[in-house]
Parts: structure tokens; C-alpha cells; sequence
């Protein structure tokens, strides 16, 4: 008995390519942040003669403690977002 051999199979195709290679993008260059600055409390008040007085309005809703952050043309509450503008004259 004689055997025959099977050829062996073919080789695969290279996988074809794209007619023209897509641009690569550049990567995103994160744009460096400043520092967050917390407010000093000392510049809140003023101490003189046995006396304190506040330098900036106070929230209506939160109370005290609470110092409204003051804009060009209104005071701000960050704690909860009340404002209130001011009239320019």
C-alpha cells in the first residue's frame, strides 16, 4: 500500500491594510492649576479698642459665620449660592 501525502495548506494572506493610515493625534497636555488659596479668617474682622467689627456682609439664609464673597457688581454666599446685586451710582 502506498500513502499519499496531503500538500500541506496554504498560508494565510497578510491582513490587508488601509489605503491611507489615519493622522495621529497629539496627546492633551493637562493645563497646570492654581493652587486652591483658603480665605484667612483674621482678614475677616477688624480689632480695635475692645472692638470687632466685620468686614463683609453676612449670609441672610446661613447666618453667621457665613460671609457673602464680594464681586464686581453683587455679593455671594458659596456655602449656599444666595447673591445679591449691587446698584451701580
Amino acid at each position: 500500500m502506498s500513502k499519499q501525502q496531503t500538500p500541506p495548506p496554504a498560508p494565510a494572506p497578510p491582513p490587508a491594510e488601509a489605503a491611507a493610515p489615519a493622522e495621529e493625534k497629539p496627546e492633551k497636555k493637562e493645563k497646570p492649576k492654581a493652587p486652591k488659596r483658603r480665605i484667612q479668617v483674621h482678614k475677616l474682622y477688624k480689632v480695635g479698642d475692645g472692638s470687632l467689627t466685620r468686614l463683609r456682609k453676612e449670609c441672610p439664609r446661613c447666618g453667621k459665620g457665613y460671609f457673602m464673597a464680594q464681586h464686581g457688581d453683587r455679593l455671594t454666599c458659596g456655602h449656599c449660592g444666595y447673591t445679591t446685586y449691587t446698584q451701580k451710582g
